[in-house]
């Protein structure tokens, strides 16, 4: 990918300081009870997402502790996994189809920050591929009886732990771009 693209989702620590300037205009700390209700509606989808993520970790490190049993850790982790998967890709897709399009016709000068958001979106979703294979492997194994299966709910544990650092720099850049625009311009969709 070219500079002139974007920083990757994969090295990025931030937007780059010339798709900030809606975030500038309207900064976090004035994100507040009082926000748009679409834009309170985003912050709580994400804050979902990283708690849904955070107790996927947590339950992770509890087998790594060997604090939690394998079927233990199977009852409580692939509902969470299933549940994270689905609702992450059908609000991706909603973003991507429907908010990302509109939010160009309403501010054109953002355009390259909704394309970088849509990049991260490609590389989220192959990530979240890996999840559902490492998840998948873990449940046939316990269902299954294997002799593996603590391999394969270590593997889910890397896997989670490789997904953590991009989700989380993904949602905190959608925010800066995503979060003004709807306080300042509206509900992109609203008719």
């Amino acid at each position: 990918m070219s500079e002139a693209a974007g920083p990757t989702l994969a090295n990025r620590t931030g937007l780059p300081t010339d798709l900030l300037y809606l975030r500038d205009a309207f900064p976090r700390d004035r994100w507040t009870t009082a926000l748009h209700p679409t834009a309170a509606h985003w912050l709580q989808m994400h804050a979902g997402f990283r708690n849904h993520q955070a107790h996927m970790t947590t339950l992770a490190g509890q087998w790594r502790d060997r604090t939690v049993d394998l079927n233990s850790l199977h009852q409580a982790l692939i509902p969470a996994l299933q549940a994270f998967l689905q609702h992450l890709d059908g609000h991706h897709r909603i973003e991507t189809g429907h908010y990302f399009p509109a939010m160009r016709a309403v501010e054109p000068r953002i355009a390259p920050g909704l394309d970088l958001l849509d990049r991260d979106h490609d590389a989220i979703h192959a990530h979240l591929e890996s999840l559902f294979q490492a998840g998948m492997g873990f449940h046939q194994a316990i269902s299954g009886g294997a002799s593996d299966a603590a391999d394969h709910a270590d593997r889910l544990a890397d896997v989670l732990d490789v997904i953590a650092p991009p989700l989380l720099r993904h949602l905190d850049d959608e925010e800066d771009i995503v979060i003004p625009l709807i306080a300042l311009r509206g509900d992109p969709l609203a008719g």
